[in-house]
């Protein structure tokens, strides 16, 4: 038996959520600071490259909460007159630079340790406390990974999710410090300065990953393939869509905007189809976790492909034609409302008249004609009907 109990709607500006990921963040920007100023100084005292390089490592991942801090607060805070798509791109840049940041330090790093193979001098073995502070960071980083993952889950935050698998990584990360600081205290000392080059290139792919990241963001990288399949789904979900098209998305900031063409029935009053993409609009931004906003735009008809309206005359001058073609039609004094469809290239006039005018079948059927007869000629009007009431 299928479940159809229904799932409660998550609320992105629920206070609730922001102050959980908010608390979540501080803790995490508080035990790295301590890391960064135990694993530096205890790193230099205890002649460790690998412990020092993992405190930058760490410092890093200060810098890192601090953006997932300030992700968090622009995140609710509103589009402006100046900003009228929110302030996301104050978040991109911000990373490119950290990328950029973590670069350096990486090949500082690095250098320094290729110095010290090349340098004639034997290499000095750490301190046993190096490798207790190794062992701390690693408890401390599996510690902040599943506090923050818990969050994540029950906030249904993808921002949280990939700060927390950051924190498994850098964990994983000091696991390499540790066998590095321990196999030189059991004699191998270059291991050391082998766990150091490792811990550099680790940084290097995380500037590189941001770096890349953020740049994808300024030349306007749609969303991937799935979370487009999701979106499509969503869409169609709706009651009254018929097919869709020109589906774009773009990122902005860790966040994404939608622009996408619906297609409903043609003979929809224009407030119905409003209110579907309105529906739509609603959906995106509820169920699609990056969905900050969604431009919709309603069409009857397929027209990327189909014959275009483009270049048909609107109400006015149609009203100024049918009112010469229908002059020697006594009934149309009584038109009370023209209703003009635009499908397939052409326009299908539909027109309001009392039921006084047509008192059977007989005569409403001899009336349409000469209202079609009498347009019949012009190239724009496919269809003259008629309606009562």
């Amino acid at each position: 038996m299928n479940d159809t109990t229904p799932q409660p709607v998550l609320d992105h500006t629920d206070p609730k959520r922001y102050h959980a990921s908010r608390r979540v963040t501080l803790v995490s920007i508080a035990i790295n600071l301590v890391l960064t100023i135990a694993q530096v100084i205890i790193g230099l005292i205890g002649h460790s490259q690998a412990l020092v390089a993992d405190g930058m490592h760490t410092l890093s991942d200060v810098v890192t909460d601090g953006m997932v801090l300030f992700a968090l607060k622009q995140g609710s805070k509103a589009a402006d007159k100046e900003h009228p798509y929110g302030h996301g791109r104050i978040e991109t840049a911000v990373t490119m630079l950290l990328g950029g940041l973590l670069i350096g330090v990486a090949v500082a790093i690095g250098v320094r340790a290729a110095i010290q193979f090349a340098d004639v001098q034997p290499f000095l073995a750490p301190s046993v406390i190096t490798l207790w502070v190794a062992a701390a960071t690693i408890a401390a980083k599996e510690g902040l990974y599943r506090y923050t993952i818990h969050t994540a889950n029950r906030y249904e935050s993808s921002l949280l999710r990939a700060n927390a698998w950051h924190h498994r990584s850098d964990a994983i990360s000091s696991l390499i410090v540790f066998a590095g600081i321990g196999g030189s205290l059991l004699g191998f000392l270059y291991l050391d300065a082998v766990a150091a080059i490792i811990i550099a290139l680790l940084i290097t792919k995380i500037g590189v990953q941001l770096t890349w990241q953020a740049l994808r963001e300024l030349i306007d990288t749609g969303l991937d393939d799935a979370e487009l399949a999701a979106i499509r789904q969503t869409i169609m979900d709706v009651s009254g869509i018929e097919a869709l098209h020109l589906l774009r998305t773009r990122r902005v900031g860790g966040r994404a905007l939608v622009d996408v063409h619906i297609i409903v029935d043609g003979h929809l009053s224009v407030s119905e189809g409003h209110q579907i993409s309105e529906m739509v609009r609603a959906k995106l931004i509820d169920q699609i976790e990056p969905v900050m906003d969604v431009t919709v735009h309603i069409d009857i008809e397929e027209d990327t492909t189909d014959a275009t309206c483009e270049g048909l005359p609107l109400r006015n001058e149609i009203s100024n034609r049918l009112q010469r073609y229908f002059a020697d039609i006594e009934e149309a004094r009584l038109i009370e409302r023209a209703t003009l469809h635009y499908l397939a290239g052409r326009i299908d006039v539909e027109l309001l008249l009392p039921l006084k005018v047509a008192p059977d079948t007989a005569a409403a059927q001899h009336l349409r004609q000469r209202f079609a007869s009498a347009a019949a000629k012009d190239k724009n009007i496919r269809s003259i009907d008629l309606c009562f009431h």
